[in-house]
């Protein structure tokens, strides 16, 4: 084992396509932690979702072995981070596990989004921070007006920022060589009793369950029988083991290592994210301050399309919020959809991420239903009711007033774009508290309510400024306002999963906006399909998805028209019938996409 002077542990954080992942592959090939015949682009991203879609969803560990210019031996725990605001939780606990951050900007389009956002993370969590300019063989690449926004905007100084090119390999040791001269090492003492956090957990098929965990004190080995603080539960511990990205065993992990074990953990529920690994023989007194809980925002239902599917769903469900601290789920019924469950999100990516997962790897097909947030229903005989779901809605004559959460959102925004915004905020029932400016940037702080930021703000936000805009916001309480239900009817029947919370005013935009992407995303059937969206028993936007028509006429040849006639009438009645028991499909990717409104 390396002493705790050679020993570096970092993150890497930075926006959204600015060469995390890259980066990582890069040190990766430097250190020869994987063969070249192995290597592959994305090492780090394991999931078919991440290679497809170009993001990181899940923080990633490595460990690196590097000899310095100076001839020292050095070991380096790498972790990869997401850049998706959807994903932030999973980058504040990465940022428990280290002591030093490795700051990612693009030196061809500066300080964006995310960027602001992660780095106030790493500076809460008292990390070293060392600046990497990357894609600077970019011909727009300007790493000298890049610095010097570093320095405006956040505050960190960049005169020695680490100038690189991830993709080509261009000065990449040289951020090795920072890592080991600027990042303090990890503290701890191997004579204490053993002190572990637990950084993440999975389900391996043949594993069962694989626990990743930084030691603060102590050591853990082989044998060793443990015991987790918040949950009481004890194990002996199978295995121990490194990731480099293949798990390779060995004898022990001592402070300031970040490894994984396994200890024949049958029940997900018996690893909690943050809890603190004692031994349990020699407890620690102490247990680590672990991660705050996460705050779901969005929630939806998942059933299974076949509802002799649901135990799967419940094991599968269990298994991902192993690997996912933020999500978390609970059991409902529906009278049309049956059995499912109640899931919390951070926002919608990450509800569409869940999905896909829960898909491709239980081979489960879901429906979703619209994606709400939690309303508090004031009853007339003066109960208060939460509501997650508005299908479960009670009836008007029932209801006081209804309130719904509001949020403190903090706008960070160059300021050619600064109208933009602020007509987005306005359009969005917002209420501006303040606005200031840092250099060319303005900072604006609006009110805004929940419901109307979920869906599509942050894609409409990003839109309007070029991808320039960060967003941040804290949830503050629930206020009063006119909302009322919104129901959506296809062939006149009502759609439970499409039920939405609308505000008064804008209901019958909104109506109008979902009734016309329905229509785009229904396919055809062999009748007319009517689509409308009601407010109580009023109907207030209506379109008609025209049936497929085959041509019953082209088998006559000559004759009088009456015999046409006959067979077009025939059609009608067969197209009258059909529609009365007909029933109309809705594709999956309706569900959210209607909700994706372009107002």
């Amino acid at each position: 084992m390396a002493k705790f002077e050679n020993i570096r542990n970092f993150s890497i954080v930075a926006h959204i396509d600015h060469g995390k992942s890259t980066l990582a592959d890069r040190l990766i090939q430097l250190t020869n932690t994987v063969a070249s015949r192995d290597m592959k682009e994305q090492i780090l991203d394991s999931m078919d979702i991440e290679r497809e879609r170009g993001i990181t969803i899940k923080a990633n560990t490595v460990r690196l072995n590097y000899i310095s210019k100076s001839g020292s031996e050095y070991i380096l725990n790498l972790i990869d981070t997401p850049g998706h605001v959807d994903f932030s939780y999973e980058v504040s606990r990465s940022m428990k596990a280290v002591e030093g951050s490795l700051l990612v900007v693009d030196a061809s389009q500066g300080v964006e989004a995310q960027t602001l956002a992660n780095v106030y993370t790493a500076i809460d969590a008292d990390h070293e921070i060392i600046t990497v300019l990357n894609k600077v063989d970019l011909p727009a690449a300007d790493c000298d007006r890049v610095a010097e926004q570093i320095e405006d905007v956040i505050g960190i100084d960049a005169t020695d920022a680490v100038k690189i090119s991830a993709k080509t390999g261009i000065g990449v040791e040289n951020v090795l060589e920072a890592i080991v001269n600027k990042l303090p090492c990890p503290s701890g003492d191997i004579e204490r009793p053993l002190k572990a956090l637990l950084v993440d957990s999975w389900y391996d098929a043949y594993l069962g369950v694989v626990v990743m965990v930084r030691v603060k004190d102590g050591r853990l080995k082989k044998g060793d029988k443990i015991l987790m603080m918040q949950t009481g539960a004890t194990f002996t511990i199978d295995k121990v083991a490194v990731l480099k990205p293949q798990m390779e065993n060995i004898e022990f992990l001592g402070p300031g290592e970040i490894g994984v074990f396994t200890a024949s953990i049958k029940q997900v529920r018996d690893t909690r994210v943050g809890d603190t690994i004692t031994l349990d023989r020699d407890q620690c007194i102490e247990p680590l301050t672990g991660y705050k809980p996460s705050q779901p925002v969005v929630f939806c239902g998942l059933f299974p399309v076949d509802s002799s599917e649901f135990e799967v769903l419940r094991s599968s469900i269990e298994k991902l919020a192993l690997n996912d601290a933020s999500f978390s789920f609970e059991m409902e019924t529906s009278a049309a959809l049956g059995f499912g469950f109640r899931c919390g999100f951070l926002g919608l990516l990450h509800l569409e991420v869940i999905r896909d997962r829960i898909e491709r790897e239980y081979s489960i097909e879901l429906i979703t239903t619209a994606p709400s947030v939690i309303y508090q229903i004031f009853k007339t005989d003066g109960s208060m009711l939460e509501l997650h779901n508005p299908a479960d809605m009670p009836d008007a004559v029932k209801i006081d007033h209804i309130k719904e959460p509001r949020i403190k959102a903090t706008i960070l925004v160059p300021d050619e774009f600064l109208g933009d915004v602020l007509k987005l905020c306005q359009d969005r029932r917002g209420i501006q508290n303040d606005l200031t400016y840092a250099g060319a940037r303005a900072m604006v702080v609006y009110d805004l309510p929940l419901n109307e930021v979920v869906f599509d703000f942050h894609d409409r936000l990003k839109s309007v400024t070029k991808g320039y805009a960060s967003f941040d916001y804290q949830i503050t309480g629930y206020s009063a306002d006119q909302l009322v239900k919104m129901q959506i009817l296809v062939n006149d029947e009502p759609v439970d999963a499409l039920s939405t919370m609308v505000h008064r005013a804008r209901s019958e935009a909104r109506g109008r906006v979902m009734c016309e992407k329905l229509k785009e995303l229904i396919p055809q059937h062999m009748f007319k399909v009517p689509i409308q969206a009601s407010i109580g028993g009023r109907i207030i936007a209506r379109e008609t998805i025209s049936a497929l028509r085959k041509d019953v006429t082209a088998k006559c040849y000559g004759g009088d028209m009456t015999r046409k006639r006959k067979l077009l009438d025939k059609q009608k009645a067969g197209k009258k019938r059909m529609r009365q028991f007909g029933r109309v499909e809705i594709p999956q990717e309706a569900f959210i996409k209607a909700l994706k409104t372009n107002e």
